[in-house]
């Protein structure tokens, strides 16, 4: 698949807010900082269809992009630390929570993991949530370009091998750096691949 038209479509806050129109939603999510705004303009080949920026927490609505009429990719705020306050997170982990445990339309969370650090165990416990809910997910490894090829691969051992004290099997896995151009048609195939299924039904 290819993307060849990405519009903004609005911010929200509420997912009784979002769109009706039914269209699929693949929504990205990760820890704050892990390359959430890079990876989304490197699948969309645009500079800036999402915000990048040094600061974590940037991200404070659930926003929607229209891509080519048949689908949305859903931006998320990220979860972890952010310099704001206790508060204003709270608001936000039951905005994302009411987000993903409730929006029929959500075909996927594409759950991102910086390839470069150990297992986190806010990764882990978000993901034993989505799994707890019932609600599908992938992995999607960002800034694979930014250590060695042998820390990187160190890592993702020790990542799968965490989340397999929990779980059977694994969800389906993306290695990306949007520096190198790695990982984008398989992502781009994956979510295609979901679309093409949905159609068929």
């Amino acid at each position: 698949m290819e993307i060849h038209h990405v519009e903004y479509f609005g911010s929200f806050v509420k997912e009784t807010d979002c769109p009706t129109d039914k269209l699929p939603e693949f929504a990205f999510i990760g820890r704050s900082n892990v390359g959430k705004s890079s990876l989304i303009n490197f699948l969309c080949q645009r500079k800036a269809v999402a915000h990048v920026s040094k600061e974590p927490g940037k991200t404070q609505t659930i926003n929607f992009f229209r891509v080519d009429d048949s689908w949305y990719l859903v931006d998320l705020p990220g979860y972890g630390y952010a310099k704001v306050s206790k508060k204003l997170r709270g608001k936000w982990e039951k905005m994302i929570e009411h987000y993903l445990v409730t929006r029929q339309t959500l075909m996927c969370a594409c759950v991102l993991v910086d390839a470069n650090i150990p297992p986190q165990e806010i990764d882990v416990e978000f993901m034993n949530w989505l799994g707890k809910k019932g609600i599908p997910f992938v992995i999607i490894y960002t800034k694979s370009d930014k250590s060695k090829s042998q820390e990187i691969k160190r890592n993702l051992t020790k990542i799968r091998h965490e989340l397999l004290k929990y779980w059977n099997e694994l969800p389906l896995q993306f290695k990306t750096s949007s520096e190198k151009n790695v990982g984008r048609r398989e992502v781009l195939e994956f979510i295609g691949g979901v679309i093409e299924q949905i159609n068929q039904d």
